[in-house]
């Protein structure tokens, strides 16, 4: 098997796609290994300088201590993702960990909810992240930003210029958005 890594726009975080199924039930991000018993998750929060992961469908994004070099941490990554599918398992998350039911949802938020899936999910994703719905409010949309997202230096600037700009644009309730 061969894991390929992506750089992402947060230099504390690199992405890596191992070229199977990563999580089968939608996305998830851990960053305290006494929080999990995937083997997997465990052993990667256990190296040095790693202070998240997070588990998209198809890739694994991994965020780092500031101080600590990708060179010094790359390899053993990329060692234990491949022990890990080489005993035969096909994914490393088959359940939905912290999704809420749609129907619990206001019919505005429901609308909020289709664009971030439909528009802003799959560009986030291509860099390493997730973007979560989390609450609306007084016009205010509060997300949370996962994975690679997760401390960039460009994810205010994305939050701003793309994702309140697109929710704005299609529900005039909404007024700012921001993350949590």
């Amino acid at each position: 098997m061969f894991v390929q890594t992506e750089i992402t726009p947060n230099p504390n975080s690199l992405k890596f796609i191992p070229g199977k199924l990563v999580s089968n039930n939608g996305s998830f991000e851990i960053t305290k290994k006494d929080k999990t018993d995937n083997e997997l998750v465990r052993n990667l929060l256990s190296i040095n300088g790693v202070t998240g992961i997070f588990l998209g469908s198809d890739f694994l994004s991994i965020n780092k201590l500031e101080n600590v070099e990708w060179e010094d941490i790359k390899h053993i990554v990329i060692s234990l993702i491949n022990d890990f599918y080489a005993t035969g398992k096909e994914f490393v998350i088959d359940e939905n960990l912290n999704e809420k039911n749609n129907s619990e949802f206001a019919e505005i938020e429901k609308q909020i909810i289709k664009i971030l899936d439909t528009k802003i999910r799959p560009a986030v994703a291509k860099d390493g992240g997730d973007i979560k719905f989390k609450e609306f409010k007084d016009g205010i949309v509060k997300v949370e930003l996962q994975g690679s997202c997760s401390g960039c230096p460009s994810s205010t600037m994305t939050l701003k210029q793309g994702v309140q700009n697109l929710l704005c644009h299609y529900i005039p309730d909404v007024k700012e958005v921001i993350a949590v």
